[in-house]
């Protein structure tokens, strides 16, 4: 610990997660990555944007991808759940050497199953799209794409299982600079190699993918640079436990999180399929909704990423007076903002469906959208952070079950139900519904364990 005190001055150290005040701690931890997230979503949309001008075919082909890059995406992502959860711990329970060994085991495990993941994608590539439903004619285009992203997918994992671990040691900052550089890096250098410039030849799709991959390659040498060089967090000896021990641990909390994770786009599949019985008006409206909603829940999205590394040292110090507080003072400001940020939407929600859609059907459902689910986004806030705040409680498999009553036990059910019986409306009202149980049983369910625990 005393060497990352000394090499940087700029970020929340453990010892401040311990002992600090919880609202600025918290503060100063998630507007960083507020603003990471914002660049990184820029960037991404500027990749669609330049595939799209190849043409509708390779548009096409690209969105056949996104399930397999998600689901390895998924994985990785439920990997540095686990990570931060378990270093967090650590520090917390003054275990700096474990803590600095288990980062080591998760950066090898990781890239170990991502790239198992992707050998096995990349020689079953043309049965594995074409069980997607994918076009014999978008097959080139897509294996130009996926064999490459396959083969670069565990410069992908590293950085974000880098990041974890400096997340799990209080350091936000770093990661959100890391995660804005890189997308910056793909989207320079996108147009470069898909269309081509001087001595560069226009490699199209494939241009994306190796775009993607340069830019990953950037961030392994900084996380690499800065968690052994500079910051010192990574060791790959500790005399109280094993390379089997510490995976273990790793994989018990990011297995259940990477299944929780994956259960949102299914989720969303079925959600879509209800709405297509009402037309492709209402298909094209509840898409725009979609982006709606990952644009407003920003602030949730990224207080999901720095609340578990406050609760994780907190509880593996025992603080728990301390991990109540900030749970409930969290849940409290999400309510709030998400309150204003419904009301902000009421506000140009007009003007929202004129810049999404030009037919008038779709422009009046947008708005139905607007009107009604935005509403329920403070419920479906207090549901992230409870399910982040379970895999920061090393309970992985409460937030797997809370994921799976939320999406299959209340919204998609409710609000299938509620389509039978007013149509859309009836829809966008039952899923806002599904929030509310789901929110309060959350509440309920973490309180409980946190009782428990004060007991214990």
């Amino acid at each position: 610990m005393a060497t990352a005190e000394t090499h940087s001055s700029d970020h929340a150290q453990p010892s401040q997660l311990l002992h600090a005040a919880i609202v600025p701690t918290l503060t100063k931890m998630t507007v960083p990555m507020i603003f990471g997230m914002i660049f990184l979503m820029m960037f991404n949309l500027v990749d669609t944007f330049f595939i799209s001008m190849l043409g509708t075919q390779p548009l096409a082909a690209i969105s056949f991808t996104f399930p397999v890059t998600f689901t390895v995406i998924s994985l990785a992502i439920g990997l540095g759940i686990g990570t931060s959860a378990v270093i967090a711990k650590a520090l917390g329970a003054g275990e700096q050497a474990q803590a600095r060994f288990d980062g080591t085991v998760a950066l090898i495990v990781s890239a170990i199953l991502v790239l198992s993941l992707s050998v096995a994608g990349y020689l079953f590539s043309e049965p594995l799209f074409k069980l997607l439903g994918a076009q014999a004619q978008l097959l080139p285009i897509i294996d130009q794409y996926m064999h490459i992203w396959f083969l670069a997918s565990v410069l992908l994992v590293t950085p974000m299982i880098g990041n974890a671990i400096l997340r799990a040691n209080g350091d936000t900052k770093t990661p959100s600079l890391i995660m804005g550089g890189s997308g910056l890096i793909n989207a320079i250098l996108d147009p470069v190699l898909i269309f081509g410039w001087g001595p560069i030849p226009a490699l199209g799709v494939q241009g994306a993918a190796i775009a993607s991959a340069i830019s990953w390659v950037v961030g392994v040498i900084l996380v690499l640079h800065i968690l052994i060089v500079r910051r010192k967090l990574l060791s790959n000896q500790c005399r109280s436990q094993s390379f089997y021990g510490a995976t273990r641990k790793i994989l018990k909390i990011g297995f259940p999180a990477a299944g929780a994770n994956m259960l949102t786009p299914l989720a969303m599949a079925v959600m879509t399929a209800i709405v297509a019985t009402f037309g492709a008006p209402a298909v094209a409206a509840f898409g725009v909704g979609s982006r709606i909603e990952s644009i407003a829940s920003l602030v949730v999205l990224a207080l999901s990423m720095t609340l578990p590394p406050f609760i994780s040292q907190n509880f593996g110090a025992g603080k728990i007076e301390r991990v109540r507080e900030a749970y409930q003072k969290t849940l409290k400001f999400v309510l709030i903002w998400q309150l204003l940020i419904y009301l902000l939407l009421l506000a140009v929600g007009h003007w929202i469906a004129l810049a999404f859609a030009s037919e008038s059907q779709v422009r009046e459902l947008i708005s139905l959208f607007i009107y009604i689910l935005p509403l329920s986004y403070g419920l479906q806030g207090v549901i992230i952070l409870t399910n982040s705040s379970f895999n920061a409680l090393h309970r992985p498999m409460n937030a797997l079950v809370l994921s799976v009553i939320r999406l299959f036990v209340f919204y998609v059910p409710i609000a299938y139900v509620g389509s039978l019986i007013a149509d859309l409306t009836g829809l966008f009202i039952g899923a806002a519904m599904g929030n509310l149980f789901t929110a309060v049983v959350a509440y309920l369910w973490f309180t409980h364990e946190l009782k428990r625990h004060s007991q214990q």
